[in-house]
Formats: C-alpha cells, sequence, structure tokens
C-alpha cells in the first residue's frame, strides 16, 4: 500500500517521541525520520519502528487540526514557488506546509521561514536553481538538514540541530545547475511559540499518567 503524508506524520510522530525518550540517539533518529520523507509503501514505514514499543501500541488518534493563526496566510500541503527571469519570495508571517518545490531558472528565489508558523514538524523543501539562486533561511532554534549535488554550481546546506525534540526539522534537497543553492540558519530569529508547543506536549504526557 503505497504510504500517505499523514502516514509519514503518524510514524515521524513516534519517533520524535522515542528520541524524546532516550531510546534513540540524535544520531539514529535523524537517518530514520530522512528514511520516512524517503518511503513509498506503508510496509517501508514500518521497518523505522518495528522496534520501538509505540508501533505495537495501537494507532495514537488523530491530533486535532490547528487553529488559524491570526494575520497568518494559509499555504497548500504543497507549494510552488517558482522564478524565471525574475525573483519570488516567500516570508513574513505564513503558514508552512509539508513540502515546498523551489525553481529558479535565470532568476532567485528566497524562501524566509524566520517569521513562519509551523504546521507540520516535517518540512522538505525541494530545491532546483539552473542559472539562478534558491536561498532559504530558518529559525535559529529549529533542526536544519539536507542533501543535494550542484553540477557546476554549489548545493550547501548549513546543517543544525535544535537542542528541543518538539522543534520543526527542516529538510532541503535538490539541484544546483550552473547555479547555487544555499539554506542556513538566520541569525537571532527564532520560533517563538517553541516553548509553548514544548510545555503542551509535557502537560499532555502528565495527563495521561494521572
Amino acid at each position: 500500500m503505497r504510504a500517505s503524508d499523514a502516514d509519514r506524520d503518524r510514524i515521524a510522530d513516534m519517533l520524535r517521541d522515542a528520541l524524546a525518550e532516550g531510546r534513540l540517539t540524535a544520531e539514529e533518529h535523524a537517518d530514520r525520520v530522512e528514511g520516512v520523507l524517503a518511503a513509498k509503501t506503508v510496509g517501508e514505514l514500518d521497518v523505522f519502528v518495528r522496534d520501538l514499543p509505540a508501533a505495537h501500541a495501537g494507532r495514537p488518534a488523530a491530533p486535532a487540526p490547528d487553529r488559524p493563526t491570526a494575520g497568518a496566510v494559509p499555504a497548500d500541503p504543497e507549494e510552488n514557488v517558482v522564478a524565471v527571469f525574475s525573483g519570488a519570495v516567500r516570508k513574513g508571517r505564513w503558514r508552512v506546509g509539508r513540502r515546498i518545490h523551489a525553481y529558479a531558472v535565470f532568476g532567485g528565489v528566497e524562501i524566509d521561514l524566520s517569521e513562519a508558523i509551523f504546521q507540520h514538524q516535517q518540512v522538505v523543501i525541494k530545491a532546483f536553481a539552473v542559472f539562478g539562486s534558491v536561498e532559504v533561511r530558518v529559525p535559529e532554534n529549529v533542526s536544519l538538514r539536507g542533501a543535494g549535488g550542484g553540477v557546476l554550481g554549489n548545493f550547501e546546506v548549513h546543517a543544525l540541530d535544535s537542542p528541543e525534540a518538539e522543534a520543526p526539522v527542516v529538510y532541503v534537497d535538490g539541484w544546483a545547475v550552473f547555479g547555487a543553492v544555499e539554506a542556513r540558519p538566520k541569525r537571532g530569529k527564532v520560533v517563538a511559540d517553541l516553548l509553548h508547543r514544548v510545555h503542551r506536549k509535557v502537560e499532555k504526557g502528565l495527563r495521561k499518567h494521572v
């Protein structure tokens, strides 16, 4: 059976909880999450959690949908940012979907997540620069990972690991052909509600044990 985004989110939540409980190291968690994002079938997803207790305890209830945030611009689960002989910018107070596709052809794309509202813990940015550039900026308290390639171009991701298990993880991959793709943290910018998310997670855990 082909895996859906909801299936991937469910497995990613199990891995996140396992990291917080000390069942996985940060490196193991990162490797497994990357595998989850690349998995095509439900069977491939189950491999990443079959040695964890959560996989044998039944599926957790689906989380309640996030309430709209005042001043935030909604985003589709997949969004395209395209610049052809031009420039395209995505920045400010906006809700980030699961996937963003950035295409820069003889142009420039700027994706700034420093003030964005993260609806999902895992965000994937597919960046393709052909005689152009794609710049990605993230808050300093999220995790940033990625891997890509360059053909007479430069593809560079400045990896960043957040100390908080609840922090969003941004993955950047793709290609730079006679162009450049760069992803890095933006100095002085953080996810403002991250601490609130962590506290909310702790409160839920305490209620389960009462």
